[in-house]
């Protein structure tokens, strides 16, 4: 990227702040008090994102008898699930390649399974009223290079073989130029109905607010500090007080597990997103894009873009970020040269839309394992449940996690329990400095097989017959 032309896209940025567009707004709740003294209860849920707000919903629309409580370290959505590009999916397996790949002989049935569950938010979110923009629009991925046109033509094919390609449609140039006008794209798949657009933030405000009126008892700004035996059950110290509960269930995803044997399952992966002013009618019409479909391209590093409900583009992705040591912490939040290599993206991918500005910029951590998908277990003699790994699909399948969780919690043989998904485990990743030098190699890999036609080199393919391939 010439200098001058950096120069002139990062013009673009300069009132841009920096705080996630969902968060940086008016009608965010005040949050509830902190917990002071000692509690009981009959479920204690850690975590007050969208693993955990629907762990303690679903647990008592399951039994309203049940006393819940959920402890939050900062303030409901305040991390991942309120800064995220607020795309819905049905996959449970991070998109069907993945889960065909690794699960091949229940494949039909984790589908299947994941349209109930993008069903089941959607019925959610219109019994409880929350209002969080809820489109099913489906999303469209894109190839922007000819070789990429190949292989998306090829997968539709395969996919429609094998009857997995219900719902899905193949778009080629000009087919996809007529629903997003971009002079990059030359092909694309359209999942029609797998995919929703949502205002993540205040989904999980309205959560939040689901919970508290079902009589969950909800803390904020109190983290929980340790995970002890207590009795027949278990106890959580924090700051100001304690709890001491009969299960408990962790939702915490890319911060420390509380059962420490499962920190090494999963890193810290940085991920960086622009929101640009609203379109006026002119722009939007210059690109079209009437269906508001979700779109992302099919590079290894690759961009998710997509509108608001107020025709604002957020566009993000591409640089993922490793730090090392896998530490979470604020000033990763922020990364002004992905910013200006992001604006640089948007104006290739949209040149009729020069001029127009950003107006929020951020970052911040999703948690990735090693086979991109969520893993579940228990601990402590099946007092404890765990769900992590969402690798940046946790909009929809957090909620399907929360139902293995209450699952594996009630001892219950169910149709989620018996999945080989949810029986086994991921590899987990090993010490420093060896995760950060394989994290690093296999970056550049990708970026390399990018820049030559798709072709993966020696280290992807090992790491692809190992089940540790990369393909987003």
């Amino acid at each position: 990227m010439a200098r001058s032309a950096m120069s002139h896209w990062t013009k673009s940025l300069s009132e841009a702040r920096p705080v996630a567009y969902w968060l940086d707004d008016p009608g965010r709740p005040d949050p509830e008090p902190a917990l002071t003294g000692a509690e009981s209860c009959d479920l204690l849920v850690v975590g007050g994102g969208y693993s955990g707000l629907w762990t303690a919903l679903i647990a008592k629309e399951r039994d309203p008898s049940r006393d819940v409580v959920l402890l939050e370290g900062r303030e409901v959505g305040w991390a991942a699930s309120g800064r995220n590009g607020g795309f819905c999916a049905a996959s449970l397996t991070h998109g069907l390649p993945n889960g065909l790949t690794r699960w091949p002989a229940e494949i039909r049935r984790l589908e299947e399974l994941g349209r109930r569950n993008l069903d089941a938010i959607e019925e959610a979110v219109a019994r409880y009223s929350i209002d969080c923009d809820f489109e099913r629009t489906g999303e469209i991925d894109v190839a922007t290079e000819d070789y990429q046109a190949r292989e998306l033509r090829e997968w539709y094919e395969e996919i429609d073989r094998r009857n997995l390609a219900d719902g899905l449609e193949f778009l080629d140039a000009e087919a996809v130029r007529e629903q997003v006008n971009s002079p990059t794209f030359k092909a694309g798949l359209w999942d029609r109905r797998g995919v929703a657009m949502l205002n993540p933030a205040r989904l999980a405000w309205g959560l939040k607010r689901a919970c508290l009126e079902l009589g969950v008892r909800l803390y904020e700004h109190t983290p929980a500090l340790s995970l002890k035996p207590h009795g027949a059950g278990m106890a959580v110290r924090t700051p100001y007080g304690s709890v001491r509960a009969r299960q408990v269930a962790l939702g915490t995803n890319v911060f420390p597990n509380l059962v420490r044997r499962v920190r090494s399952y999963t890193v810290p992966v940085y991920d960086y997103a622009l929101m640009t002013e609203p379109l006026t009618a002119d722009q939007l019409q210059s690109i079209g894009w009437k269906n508001r479909q979700g779109l992302g391209d099919s590079a290894n590093q690759f961009h998710y873009f997509r509108l608001s409900a107020d025709n604002r583009i957020l566009w993000g992705g591409y640089d993922a970020i490793y730090p090392y040591g896998g530490r979470v912490r604020a000033e990763y939040d922020h990364r002004p040269e992905t910013y200006a290599k992001l604006a640089g993206h948007f104006f290739t991918c949209f040149p009729q839309l020069e001029g127009l500005r950003f107006t929020h910029a951020w970052g911040g951590a999703i948690d990735t394992c090693s086979r991109f998908s969520a893993f579940f277990g228990t601990a402590h003699a099946g007092k404890v449940a765990y769900a992590a790994g969402y690798t940046g699909l946790g909009v929809g399948a957090t909620r399907f996690g929360a139902e293995v969780m209450l699952d594996l919690l009630a001892g219950e043989r169910t149709e989620r329990t018996e999945l080989e998904m949810v029986r086994k485990k991921p590899l987990p990743f090993p010490p420093e400095p060896f995760a950060w030098a394989g994290i690093a190699i296999t970056k550049w890999s990708l970026a390399r097989a990018d820049a030559n036609g798709g072709r993966r080199n020696l280290w992807l393919r090992t790491m692809d017959r190992l089940g540790l391939g990369f393909d987003s």
